[in-house]
């Protein structure tokens, strides 16, 4: 019987075996590049796997286990036709713990270990203090003690009390101190449980190989756990100096993977997954907001490729034969002598073959190659072969691509980023403009007794700006905070620089000049300000200063503006605006002089 029984189960499981290697298996998928959008990422894998002839079973793990089943592409070559594809959650996997919470844990496991310890013994200090207590009570002449042995007995249970009491009191501190430090621990836990990887995604795959072999996929899909947004550094040296402006943006995910050396596509526009074949209605022209417009572009540009320096090169510069093969020279076209390995020089210094090899492609800006007689007269014999001259990319600007489309912009960054799934903001820089501003003091003391500094900036839609917060940092010192907002109509776009201290205003009301005047059912009221400007810096500024007198839109109140010290006046908002040019420590005064006349029994917001 035990034979028979044997001999099924090693049938049963040669058969389970025999079915799992032929018609299915599980690979995991690498993660190669991210789009992401204002709200949502599309985000692609790659995977490589065996599959038998015929139909096979292919599990790709390693996929978020948050996407829109809907956007999912499996693309492979022309012998592997995808009959089925299905999404599922593994629950029943085992959560791989990161180092960080696996640390944590055995920090509350050997707290909760201390507690116990100190909770026995409080609970051993209780214990020996009921045993005193219930032990002091003395019959005086019936116990037999006398006088001297009393005494002793009392100073042994005030020393055993006080003793038990001090070391209850310490154990009772210790334990406060562990339930402070565990709930701690607690809370970091739960902080680094957010990180949305309690469950893994996959893909089951029904496939159908005509020719068994080792195949590569693309897979590529859409989830809403990840998204952007922009925030700017302004950067000012002074304000006759031009205006850096860092392009940066916030990158936000939770889609159960982590991010890791990934290269990233920031896209302006939001995706959508669903919509039928377009239909012409009426266009009826209106106004609308240009910030709103951006949020309904779609576009994707997200082209990942790699290649060595050298082989790169081949096609892109003229005169110049790369081989494939390792460790094999570059031949530069030309005479027959050439029979030498060119001159590589990378920034202006020599490097060997076997380093200039190790150079991404991505890393270079530029390349020149110099032959015969040009290579030689700069570089003497040691160039014979010819030179191969190499200018790698400086700083993060010659990394991004901007490829600006008619509803959207998408950032291409040509540097792998970690972005851990935690939904913590990982910062990308973007692009850093250098622009020429023209710098103006604003100040409006009626409203705020502050003096902004201003930076006007023209052909400002050719930076793609969006909205979003703008950190200040004046002459090296940060300032504060500001916001842009790119939907101006404007010719110019005006971004608030901070207040300057040196620049002072000092509004005040001259009572001399102010009064009241009854004139029959009428009151008559003047009212007369005086405006103090004075610039405290070293350098001359230009201000504009900006008040206003009261309008009226009922007959029985007559507004007159009786003085405005030569300002520009806007009669139907009732602004008016001074330009002033102050040299250093130079200080000016305007005034602003209205009467309002109306009914004595009426009161107005005067």
């Amino acid at each position: 019987m035990k034979k028979i029984i044997f001999l099924i189960f090693a049938v049963y499981s040669a058969c389970f075996v025999s079915a799992k290697d032929g018609n299915g298996n599980t690979v995991k998928a690498t993660l190669s590049g991210v789009t992401v959008y204002r709200q949502g990422a599309e985000m692609n894998h790659q995977a490589k796997a065996q599959l038998t002839n015929g139909n096979n079973e292919l599990v790709i793990e390693n996929i978020s286990n948050v996407l829109d089943p809907n956007s999912i592409q499996v693309n492979c070559d022309g012998n592997v036709t995808v009959m089925g594809i299905e999404f599922s959650t593994d629950y029943l996997k085992e959560e791989v713990k990161s180092p960080a919470i696996r640390s944590l844990e055995d920090s509350v496991e050997k707290i909760g270990r201390e507690m116990d310890r100190n909770n026995a013994s409080i609970n051993i200090v209780n214990d020996l203090i009921s045993v005193l207590k219930a032990n002091k009570e003395i019959k005086g002449t019936q116990t037999g003690l006398s006088v001297a042995e009393l005494m002793k007995l009392m100073e042994y249970y005030k020393t055993k009390s006080a003793e038990l009491q001090n070391e209850l009191s310490v154990l009772n501190q210790q334990v406060v101190k562990q339930k402070q430090q565990l709930q701690k621990l607690t809370e970091q836990i739960a902080e680094e449980q957010k990180k949305n990887t309690k469950a893994a995604g996959k893909l089951i795959l029904q496939l159908n190989c005509a020719v068994a072999g080792k195949y590569d996929f693309k897979i590529s899909y859409v989830t809403q756990n990840a998204y952007w947004t922009p925030f700017y550094d302004l950067r000012a040296v002074s304000i006759s100096a031009p205006l850096k402006i860092v392009y940066r943006a916030k990158i936000f995910q939770t889609t159960g993977i982590d991010w890791q050396q990934v290269k990233l596509s920031l896209s302006t526009s939001t995706p959508s997954q669903t919509g039928n074949a377009p239909l012409f209605n009426s266009w009826f022209l209106s106004y609308i907001n240009p910030v709103n417009y951006y949020d309904k572009s779609i576009g994707v540009v997200n082209s990942i490729g790699y290649a060595s320096p050298s082989v790169a090169l081949a096609g892109s510069v003229a005169g110049l034969t790369v081989s494939e093969v390792a460790d094999s020279p570059v031949n530069i076209r030309g005479e027959a002598s050439f029979n030498n390995s060119p001159l590589y020089l990378v920034n202006g210094n020599e490097m060997s073959l076997g380093e200039f090899k190790k150079i991404r492609n991505s890393a270079i800006k530029s390349t020149q190659v110099l032959k015969d007689a040009a290579a030689t007269n700069l570089y003497g014999s040691r160039a014979s072969g010819g030179a191969i001259i190499v200018t790698l990319k400086d700083g993060l600007d010659d990394y991004i691509t901007v490829a600006d489309k008619e509803l959207n912009v998408t950032f291409d960054i040509d540097l792998p980023y970690d972005v851990p799934t935690n939904g913590k903001a990982q910062t990308a820089v973007l692009k850093e403009y250098q622009v020429p501003a023209t710098y103006q003091f604003y100040t409006v003391p009626k409203l705020d007794k502050e003096v902004f500094l201003l930076a006007q900036i023209a052909d400002w839609e050719k930076l793609n700006l969006l909205p979003g917060e703008a950190n200040i940092i004046f002459e090296g010192t940060y300032i504060g905070k500001s916001f842009i907002d790119p939907s101006s109509t404007q010719d110019t776009l005006n971004l608030t620089m901070g207040r300057d201290k040196r620049v002072v205003v000092k509004r005040e009301k001259l009572m001399d000049f102010s009064s009241i005047k009854f004139l029959g059912s009428n009151k008559k009221q003047t009212f007369t300000y005086e405006i103090t400007v004075k610039n405290n810096k070293k350098e001359a500024v230009n201000i504009l200063l900006k008040d206003q007198y009261p309008l009226s839109q009922n007959k029985e109140i007559e507004v007159e503006l009786l003085q405005s010290d030569g300002a520009s006046v806007n009669t139907e908002t009732g602004v008016l605006n001074w330009k002033l040019q102050l040299a250093p420590n130079e200080s000016k005064k305007v005034r602003i002089s209205y009467s309002v006349k109306y009914p004595k029994d009426k009161t107005l917001n005067l």
